[in-house]
């Protein structure tokens, strides 16, 4: 009897095996899709440090000059992320070429850096943001042989966007309004303050 069922048995798995086979080498026949992965969404948190190169170009307040030139730095932040909301903090400092004479003076802003909120809307590796913060930078002076220098204190706004390449680096370009405010300048005879619009490129580290 057991012989019997054992029989019975294998003959059932040679006919199973010997359909599956048949199926496989029927024309037109197609093995199952493997199961789709979903992707890993792109996640925008954590801290982040990087470097950027730009273009200014502006004008001095109660005076004809207008400062313009290239300008390069780096910056720090970090960032949280709440679905698709994207906040965080971002703080950069700028040497700048930006300079301009019409006699007799010449005025230039030597450096200049802010430190701005940023918030925007994030689509898997695409973030478009919105940043406004503080600013701050040097505002020179020239005239008849004689120069001065002030820190002066001011305010920004901008937009941009950033796309992740990977896990670990990100690149970006950004537009800024800078605006250092007005201080009194000897060599004037007024106040003078300095604004700024601003286009740069960039790239991020994120930790």
């Amino acid at each position: 009897m057991k012989k019997t069922i054992c029989a019975a048995a294998v003959a059932i798995a040679c006919g199973t095996s010997a359909a599956i086979a048949a199926d496989i080498s029927r024309p037109g026949y197609y093995a199952p899709a493997p199961a789709a992965v979903a992707p890993v969404p792109f996640s925008w948190i954590g801290p982040y440090a990087g470097v950027n190169l730009g273009y200014q170009w502006g004008s001095i307040t109660n005076n004809p000059t207008d400062p313009s030139g290239v300008f390069g730095g780096g910056q720090l932040g970090y960032n949280w992320q709440s679905g698709n909301f994207v906040y965080g903090v971002e703080t950069d400092l700028q040497v700048s070429a930006a300079d301009d004479t019409v006699a007799p003076f010449q005025f230039s802003n030597p450096w200049w850096g802010t430190t701005r909120a940023r918030g925007g809307w994030a689509w898997n590796a695409f973030l478009f943001y919105g940043t406004a913060g503080f600013a701050y930078g040097g505002v020179k002076a020239q005239t008849a042989g004689l120069s001065e220098n002030h820190t002066q204190l001011g305010w920004t706004v901008g937009t941009g966007v950033e796309v992740g390449l990977n896990r670990a680096w990100s690149a970006k370009a950004e537009y800024l309004y800078v605006d250092l405010g007005d201080h009194s300048f000897s060599v004037t005879g007024t106040k003078n303050g300095f604004w700024s619009n601003m286009l740069r490129l960039g790239v991020n580290y994120h930790f």
